[in-house]
This record gives C-alpha cells, sequence and structure tokens, in this order.
C-alpha cells in the first residue's frame, strides 16, 4: 500500500464568509476543540514520515488562526510544500511578509464572481471582493506563486471568461475552475446552485477556447458538474489512495467530506500515529481497494478507474454510501441524478449561519 501524497490541514472551521455551497460538514469544529501549535507541529512530522510532499493550510479561513505563522514554519520545516488557501478576508499584508519569511510555498485565493456586487452576495459578505484583490497584489509583489480557484454554479457559471481574465489580472499562474459538488450544505442550496444543461455545455465550450488564447499566459484546470457526466470521476484518486484530510479538532478522513456519511469510525491525531491512522483506520479501509464494490461496480471494467465515483455523493442522493454513484449511467440510481438536473429554482440562499454579513440578498441569482 502507498502512502499518501498530500494531506489537507484544516485549521480551523472558523471563517467569515457564508458561501452557500461551502464544504465543510453541517457540525463545524468549535474553536476550544481546534489542535494546538504543538501538536500540528507532530502531525507534520508523521506526514514527512509517511513520505507526503504538500500540505494544504486551509479552514475555514485559516487566518483566524492567531498561530498561522508558526504552524506554516513548523510544516515548512519538516521539509513539506505548503500551499495556504484562503479566502483573503483575514489575512493582511502584515501577516503575509511573515508567512513568507515562514517558507510559505504558494498561496490560493478563493473569488465568487468577476463582479463585485455579485461575488459579495455569493460570498455573504460585503468587501469580499476588494479584500481578495488586494492580497492578490501582495501575494504576487511578494513573489509567492498565486493560484486562483473559481467555483462555479448557475449564478455565475456564465462568467467563467471573465473570471479567467481576473485571475489573470492578478497575476495568477494558474486558475482552477472547479464545479459545486454537491454533498454536505451544497446539498441545501442545490436547487439555486445547479446549471442547467445548457449553461454546462457553453461552460466545456468556453474553457477550450480559454485555454487556447491564453496558453503560455495561464494554466487552466477545470472540473465539470458531476451530475451531467457520462461517468463518475476518481474521488480524491480513490477511496484511502493518495491523501488525506486532518479536521480542526484533529479527526483524520479519507476526503474532505467523509464526515457526512454516517456509520464511519474516524481516529484522531490525539489517540493514533498518521502512519497508523493511515494504514489500520475503519474509516480508511471502508472503500479502499475494490473488494466493498456491489454491481455494477464489482464487474465494470472501470472499477480499477474511477473506483465507484464518490462515496459522499452516493449518500447524498442514494442514502446508502455502497452504492455506485448516482451520476454514472449504469448505476441502477441514475435516473434519480436525471430528475435532479431539472430542479433548478430561483430561491433564496442558505447561508453559514457563522457568516458575518451584511449582504444577505432576496434571491440566488446574481444581483
Amino acid at each position: 500500500m502507498h502512502g499518501p501524497v498530500g494531506m489537507l490541514a484544516e485549521l480551523t472551521h472558523r471563517c467569515p464568509l457564508g458561501c452557500p455551497y461551502c464544504s465543510n460538514p453541517l457540525a463545524l469544529d468549535p474553536r476550544a476543540s481546534e489542535l494546538d501549535t504543538q501538536t500540528w507541529a507532530r502531525v507534520f512530522r508523521e506526514a514527512a514520515a509517511l513520505n507526503v510532499l504538500q500540505v494544504h493550510l486551509s479552514g475555514g479561513e485559516p487566518g483566524a488562526r492567531r498561530d498561522l505563522v508558526e504552524i506554516t514554519a513548523a510544516a515548512h520545516s519538516c521539509g513539506l510544500y505548503t500551499n495556504l488557501i484562503t479566502s483573503a478576508v483575514g489575512i493582511t499584508p502584515a501577516t503575509l511578509a511573515r508567512l513568507a519569511d515562514a517558507g510559505l510555498d504558494h498561496v490560493q485565493i478563493s473569488i465568487q464572481d468577476s463582479e463585485p456586487v455579485s461575488a459579495d452576495h455569493i460570498a455573504g459578505y460585503q468587501g469580499a471582493f476588494a479584500r481578495k484583490k488586494e492580497l492578490a497584489a501582495e501575494v504576487v509583489r511578494l513573489k509567492i506563486p498565486l493560484t486562483v480557484n473559481v467555483v462555479v454554479h448557475r449564478a455565475n457559471v456564465d462568467r467563467i471568461g471573465a473570471m479567467v481574465e481576473l485571475a489573470i489580472r492578478y497575476g495568477a499562474s494558474r486558475v482552477e475552475i472547479a464545479h459545486v459538488q454537491y454533498y454536505g450544505w451544497a446539498v441545501r442550496n442545490r436547487d439555486a446552485l445547479l446549471p442547467t444543461a445548457e449553461q454546462r455545455a457553453r461552460a466545456i465550450q468556453v474553457v477550450e477556447e480559454l485555454r487556447t488564447r491564453h496558453r503560455g499566459a495561464i494554466v487552466i484546470d477545470a472540473v465539470t458538474p458531476d451530475y451531467y457526466s457520462r461517468f463518475p470521476k476518481p474521488c480524491v484518486g480513490g477511496w484511502g489512495k493518495r491523501s488525506l484530510n486532518v479536521t480542526p479538532a484533529g479527526k483524520v478522513l479519507p476526503c474532505h467530506a467523509a464526515e457526512s456519511i454516517p456509520g464511519l469510525e474516524f481516529w484522531s491525531v490525539r489517540d493514533h500515529s498518521l502512519a497508523d491512522i493511515w494504514a489500520n483506520s475503519p474509516a480508511f479501509n471502508a472503500f479502499r481497494g475494490t473488494a466493498w464494490m456491489r454491481e455494477p461496480c464489482r464487474s465494470c471494467a472501470r472499477r480499477d478507474i474511477d473506483f465507484g465515483g464518490c462515496r459522499c455523493q452516493a449518500f447524498a442522493i442514494t442514502g446508502d454510501a455502497r452504492a455506485a454513484d448516482p451520476v454514472c449511467h449504469l448505476s441502477p440510481h441514475h435516473d434519480e441524478v436525471v430528475a435532479l438536473r431539472t430542479r433548478q429554482r430561483d430561491v433564496p440562499y442558505s447561508y453559514r449561519v457563522n457568516a458575518k454579513s451584511t449582504v444577505r440578498g432576496a434571491g440566488g441569482h446574481t444581483q
């Protein structure tokens, strides 16, 4: 069994934004339960011993941690490539400079739209758009590589081109175009977020045109919406195969949304070493490999390619985490996905309650 290559370190679930597609669990870890600096340093040492190459410092908003610089320095001292995933709200220029001195290798900033009013409305935070522009400029000034992450859904999918142009103006070397994944909080807003079939088709064409137009200027990665796919994606490269996720309270997950599946037993870094968790924990072994599969996955020629698809998505739609991912056209539950495609409705977003918002709009669409 190979060890993990990457680790997502969720330092906190605290976040100033209230994005309606938030991928954090429905039940957030409170501040009092967060791992301390010394424990994170130990986890990084154990990750390096497992041959993890890169650590993504995420949240929530990692800038909410007062010890973010010390945490970054601890990861860097272990030889890990450090990537800060931030909303840009809560990271000041002074903090960014200290992070750079601590060994920060890369910054990823999320944007919600190319238009300020719409972007702030989606984020649920007045002034977020301006903060992202300011931090991006500071990242580039410090010569830290920058990626812009664009989460795409019905309200902004028709402005993918404008968002890529914005990323180029920011000075990003890479842009991720990621359609919303519908589990966790995003399920609550699925009807307001899911793009139409026509929007999805245009988006695919636009991305290919953008790649041709901007070749050599920026790398464009794109993931299309699952609900319109013929086959499922190989979620996280296979369950318990390439990556792991440590929650703010110390539970170790095979994927970011694994806690949405009831009945799984997650071990904590407070009680077990990372190596022990990776090899032996019940949650990691629950869907590792192919032995757990039922038909049609068990005999499918693609079982070692897509690994049955996303377990969290299977549970979100069917209530059974062992079912074939319903986005697959061979799944006996595929008709449920087809039905969901037609449920787009202009309804208000349900924002995360922890957001400090002043822009709660009346509708899910761009204002």
